[in-house]
């Protein structure tokens, strides 16, 4: 990359024609002719070899795997990615070079970092079929954009294999394009893959685009060994105009420290960019071990922070004095770090990818108690304040029952019981001490019982009365005789008044 006066002047001359690009979504001349279209294929899209034929041709070397494997980047920190405008002084031969213009950025942490997306957002390559970058970009919050994948130049629609976010979009049956993937482990994938690969659950894709033509494979150029396994012969012919064209170029690739190098060079078909060939150099001296190409010519869009960076080549229509980027396909999105799931579960704040849960919550997603259910032992229920406790229970792990004179909910009742009952700390039910009985103990024993629940009757000479508490005879008070006394008058009275009803019917006694 050059850093000369003639390099920043270079980059200001792109700049100045960038600022003549017309703006995305103005009224009047915001829509591409579409006019600088490059195709790798004369019918269809991919090839029609399998994948055991992929496998077969390639060297030894490579064994039976037909992609790669390479652990990715988990730098945590910020920023999470960084883009570099470079200007490049391609040589020609003969002494004569021309220059060209585009975009390196360098992706961390790539698995947290980096997403495919449908166009326009969840649900583009059925909905939205083609929208442009910087629409895309702006509806999901990428830091950084560029087109990604290919699409029906006829119906518009997405080729290829998608995988989205963890979800399979679109699954192309075995089509044996180039492939850019991320695994759940965090581990990036370059290479031909089986359906059988593509559909794994052990290990699932959660992001994978299909591309055409293998630049680099572990460092070394590829683009041969990419025109056997990817081009029919019928197709010969284009597929190596395809590579050998002056144009706009689009790539993804990775270094040896798992970061993702996304690239992008401005250009126009036969007029200026790059090809394949001089791509992949340029990427394999700055380091880049494996990458796949992207849609490119007309396509090609860089965006940053919501803006067009990129000088497109298609003209505007109806006003053919501007230049408008192309409603494309999927797009290679970078974010900040996002938490799974975004909003915490509800409970904490997404910073930089990690939740940062609430008080009383817990987990990598803040969807765990953080009293944890045993704390509470079995009076209690885990919530976000804490431990609750059953009815009669307290403190912090619900393990003391209320304090004497007081029961329930929270301990906040105060006991109402008499004559020395206990009072439960539950449900509030007084005890009552021997002698006494009632809803509160407020009553003595009957005469002629005593003790617990006045359940035992006196054993007193004469049937007479005892002492309510011990059942003792002869510590009977006065009291107790008076209402003792009382009690068996009554019954006297009730039992003659009954006998002279029955033999004595009608007749009155002045001693009654």
């Amino acid at each position: 990359m050059a850093t000369s006066s003639a390099t920043r002047q270079c980059a200001r001359l792109v700049l100045l024609m960038c600022l003549r690009v017309w703006p995305a979504g103005s009224e009047g001349t915001s829509i591409s002719k579409d006019n600088d279209v490059i195709l790798p294929y004369a019918e269809g899209h991919g090839p029609a070899h399998t994948h055991r034929h992929v496998r077969d041709y390639q060297l030894e070397t490579h064994g039976s795997e037909t992609y790669e494997t390479w652990p990715a980047s988990r730098h945590g920190g910020l920023p999470v990615a960084e883009s570099t405008v470079f200007t490049a002084d391609t040589p020609l031969g003969g002494g004569a070079s021309r220059w060209v213009y585009g975009h390196v950025t360098v992706v961390r942490d790539p698995l947290r970092t980096l997403s495919v997306v449908e166009p326009g957002g969840p649900g583009g390559c059925e909905t939205s079929p083609r929208v442009a970058v910087e629409q895309t970009a702006s509806r999901v919050g990428c830091l950084y954009a560029q087109n990604a994948g290919f699409f029906n130049t006829t119906t518009d629609g997405c080729l290829g294999n998608v995988v989205s976010d963890g979800r399979l979009v679109r699954d192309s049956g075995g089509v044996q394009n180039a492939q850019f993937g991320i695994r759940r482990d965090g581990s990036l994938v370059f290479g031909y893959l089986s359906q059988e690969d593509v559909l794994d659950r052990s290990n699932p894709f959660v992001q994978l685009v299909s591309g055409v033509v293998w630049l680099l494979r572990n460092g070394e150029v590829y683009i041969n060994q990419s025109l056997q396994a990817e081009c029919k012969i019928v197709d010969m012919e284009v597929f190596r105009d395809f590579v050998d064209v002056l144009s706009a170029r689009t790539v993804v690739g990775h270094d040896a420290e798992g970061n993702v190098v996304l690239f992008h060079v401005d250009g126009q078909t036969l007029r200026r960019g790059m090809n394949l060939w001089e791509v992949a150099e340029f990427l394999k001296s700055h380091g880049v071990i494996n990458a796949i190409n992207l849609d490119g010519g007309g396509s090609s869009s860089f965006v940053v922070n919501g803006t067009l960076a990129s000088y497109p080549p298609d003209i505007c229509t109806p006003d053919s004095r501007w230049r408008c980027a192309r409603t494309v396909s999927t797009v290679l999105c970078v974010h900040q770090r996002r938490c799974e799931p975004a909003d915490c579960s509800g409970h904490g704040d997404c910073v930089d990818g990690g939740c940062r849960c609430r008080r009383g919550w817990r987990g990598a997603a803040c969807d765990a108690l953080a009293c944890r259910p045993a704390a509470c032992g079995p009076h209690g229920v885990c919530t976000a304040d804490g431990c609750v406790c059953a009815a009669g229970w307290r403190g912090k792990h619900c393990s003391e029952e209320c304090s004497p004179g007081s029961f329930g909910a929270g301990c906040r009742h105060a006991c109402v019981c008499f004559n020395g009952a206990a009072c439960h700390h539950a449900s509030g039910s007084c005890t009552c001490l021997p002698g006494f009985y009632g809803n509160f103990c407020e009553k003595v024993c009957p005469p002629g019982y005593y003790g617990l629940s006045c359940a035992q009757k006196c054993q007193c000479d004469d049937q007479g009365p005892c002492d309510p508490l011990t059942g003792s005879c002869s510590s009977i008070s006065a009291a107790a005789l008076n209402r003792a006394g009382l009690s068996l008058a009554r019954k006297m009275f009730a039992l003659w008044r009954q006998q002279h009803e029955e033999t004595c019917s009608g007749q009155r006694f002045l001693t009654e």
